[in-house]
């Protein structure tokens, strides 16, 4: 039985008296010994409730990789630039005040804020202190940590494919390594408000990067002093809008407003505090929501239509897209998906409409391609590609090593525990459409992690699957995020192991082609090469994710557009605490 048991504490700032007494024009300079304390006092602060069903993997931007931690790190951390929440394509400046472009495109030089302080939390005391201010050297060594092979940044790969010099030393021998290889990193802190970034080539795709979490500025002498434990709570230091207050695995997360972050760089929001308890089960979630102890739900399979027809939730069921591609991934180096003709008819004997409705309830978007909408270079949904196509499934069956499935050797699908079902449809498809015998098909179900350490590129042939589930999400706005940074062939992500081909250059040419129209038309042929009749079909896109979720009406914020890329923005969303303390029980 859950209890909220929460430690109850108000942002109240007592900071005012403070700055009266320092001089007028007084700044910190960065190497001064000077700390300001923020007290709290007591007090119900307007607190947003909630659930996950994840825990948070890390707080350390150069390691982040899911979704929950991303999006605790998005309001830990501030970044170069960011993600306007209300409309994802558009860049606001957030640490970086203006930047400018050399003449051949590979020098980028960013004036940077210098009233951002770093921030320790103090969650035994309610104390926040103000250490000092952030500087472009803090930028510097955390983009340059993100190239460092002993620190094992995921995401450094991102990083590589653009900033000079990052590649050399993400590809070095990490035991060989020390600090000075860094300085072949070409990013450099000219002063405490100017950083200059020199890229590996004209990437036009640049800017929308840098609101990724890897490029965000760390404390370095607060890693050195605590190690792997930097990120504790009392021990982490940061810079965004909140700050964390309590981690505990496994039970809760609790996150308080950073009382010393400039008031400019705060969202309009009013929310203090959240809270969010550790739940697995959707529909003990959704039991909290009908209860009103949390503010938010998603709606489980069971309940969807009842909900669906129940005017008492009109006003508070949302449907919100979500532009994360899911799809099946063939395995090239083995039988019998090395063969193309075999993938493109298991990619068009399945009728994507029929899946979204049978196996999702109508919560899903089909794709027949891969970048989808709202990403630069996206081509139009159901223009290119040959999406659900009988007659051309049982033509390129025919064509393949195994007409009619004569002869088909039996094969291993595995999926995340979502998903089987999807293997299920698939199964039945290829049996209605092509005669494949569905027991040549067997369907294991993993735990992600384990999912994705099996089908590693790695891993010899014989010990990876056949096929296997994945999504991809976005990482930044642009088609290369897809088509290079997971179909290319020398991709960290090309688990498929695709051999590289023609496509591949073309890949490469829309990387560095400045023409933004030209671009366009260079995705339009890499999709069609990929997904058109003669296409390498190396996946399968199945669909892009619609989901239900109920919102209390007391609680406000741009649910439909913020998160699109890296993680919601807390400091956006508002919540009517009188409505929520007479729901509540007062």
């Amino acid at each position: 039985m859950l209890k909220n048991t929460f430690r109850v504490s108000a942002l109240a700032v007592i900071l005012s008296m403070v700055v009266a007494l320092l001089p007028t024009g007084f700044t910190f300079a960065n190497d001064a010994d000077v700390t300001l304390t923020s007290t709290m006092r007591q007090g119900e602060p307007i607190t947003a409730y909630g659930t996950d069903s994840a825990e948070v993997s890390t707080l350390d931007p150069q390691l982040g990789t899911d979704n929950v931690s991303i999006t605790a790190i998005e309001n830990l951390f501030l970044g170069l630039t960011n993600v306007d929440p209300l409309v994802p394509g558009n860049i606001l400046p957030e640490l970086a005040t203006e930047w400018t472009v050399s003449e051949d495109k590979l020098t980028w030089t960013f004036t940077l804020r210098n009233d951002v302080p770093w921030v320790r939390w103090d969650p035994i005391n309610d104390t926040a202190e103000q250490l000092r201010m952030v500087t472009a050297g803090d930028v510097e060594y955390g983009i340059k940590r993100g190239c460092d092979p002993r620190v094992l940044a995921e995401y450094g790969y991102v990083v590589a494919g653009v900033v000079a010099g990052c590649g050399d030393t993400l590809g070095m021998d990490s035991a060989a390594f020390t600090d000075a290889d860094t300085d072949l990193v070409q990013v450099t802190a000219l002063d405490d408000t100017t950083l200059q970034i020199t890229l590996a080539f004209a990437a036009s795709y640049f800017l929308s990067q840098t609101t990724m979490w890897v490029y965000r500025p760390v404390p370095q002498e607060t890693i050195e002093e605590f190690g792997d434990n930097w990120t504790e709570p009392g021990n982490i230091v940061t810079n965004g809008p909140f700050v964390v207050d309590e981690l505990v695995r496994g039970v809760r997360r609790v996150y308080v407003r950073n009382p010393f972050i400039p008031a400019d760089l705060v969202g309009p929001g009013n929310v203090e505090r959240r809270v969010t308890t550790i739940v697995e089960d959707a529909g003990t979630i959704f039991a909290l929501y009908q209860d009103n102890q949390v503010e938010t739900s998603g709606v489980p399979s069971a309940e969807l239509q009842s909900i669906l027809q129940d005017p008492a939730y009109a006003d508070q069921l949302r449907q919100i897209s979500d532009p994360t591609v899911f799809y099946f991934a063939f395995a090239f180096d083995k039988p019998p998906f090395d063969d193309p003709n075999l993938r493109r008819a298991f990619s068009a004997s399945i009728d994507r409409a029929a899946f979204i409705q049978e196996v999702l309830q109508g919560r899903g978007i089909p794709m027949i391609h891969f970048t989808p909408p709202g990403m630069f270079g996206a081509v139009p949904i159901n223009e290119v590609g040959v999406g659900f196509d009988p007659e051309f499934a049982r033509a390129q069956m025919a064509e393949s090593g195994f007409p009619n499935c004569e002869g088909m050797p039996s094969m291993e699908i595995v999926t995340y525990a979502s998903a089987a079902p999807w293997a299920e449809f698939l199964s039945a498809s290829v049996e209605r459409e092509l005669g494949c015998d569905p027991n040549i098909m067997t369907i294991e179900t993993q735990e992600f992690s384990v999912l994705l350490e099996s089908v590693s590129y790695q891993n010899p042939p014989e010990e990876r699957p056949n096929m296997w589930t994945l999504g991809w999400g976005p990482d930044y706005g642009d088609a290369n995020n897809w088509v290079n940074d997971v179909l290319h062939c020398e991709s960290t992500h090309n688990d498929m192991k695709r051999p590289c081909s023609e496509i591949d250059d073309q890949i490469t040419a829309a990387m560095t082609e400045l023409d933004q129209d030209k671009r366009l038309e260079m995705y339009y042929q890499i999709e069609e090469g990929f997904f058109g009749a003669e296409g390498q079909h190396p996946i399968i896109p199945l669909y892009m994710r619609l989901t239900y979720n109920l919102i209390k009406p007391w609680y406000t914020g741009p649910f439909e557009t913020d998160g699109v890329f890296g993680g919601d923005h807390w400091d956006y969303y508002s919540l009517d605490q009188a409505a929520q303390s007479a729901a509540r029980g007062g």
